[in-house]
């Protein structure tokens, strides 16, 4: 079995309102029910605004420098993410796409290093 991320991404700017934001909590929360019954579900987490992030960067001289706000400036950042433990990346993709159609967001899915799947290795 192989472990992947399943990321969402949120685009910046005001929340959907929350008669969306309800029913999609909902049907997040059934999706991962499901996943759990399935025995495929390891984590899952949404997480707060990227304005709460905090960049530690180390510089050679061996100082940590600590920065406010994201790593990266964009339109989008991560906003969630869902650990799953599947036999290849096509079941990987499976519980990827059904999180993208609930939510609209965009969805990656990547494979952890030291994954027994070959075709995940380029």
């Amino acid at each position: 079995m192989t472990q992947y991320l399943i990321s969402l991404y949120h685009p910046d700017g005001p929340l959907p309102p929350p008669e969306f934001l309800e029913s999609v909590t909902r049907k997040i929360q059934a999706l991962n029910d499901e996943m759990k019954t399935a025995g495929v579900w390891v984590f899952a987490a949404g997480l707060h605004p990227p304005t709460t992030a905090t960049v530690l960067r180390a510089s050679e001289n061996g100082q940590i420098a600590t920065l406010d706000g994201p790593y990266l400036e964009g339109k989008e950042h991560l906003g969630g993410f869902t650990i799953v433990e599947v036999p290849d990346l096509d079941a990987a993709l499976d519980w990827g796409r059904r999180i993208a159609e609930i939510t609209y967001l965009p969805v990656e899915v990547r494979p952890f290093q030291g994954v027994e799947d070959p075709s995940c290795v380029p």
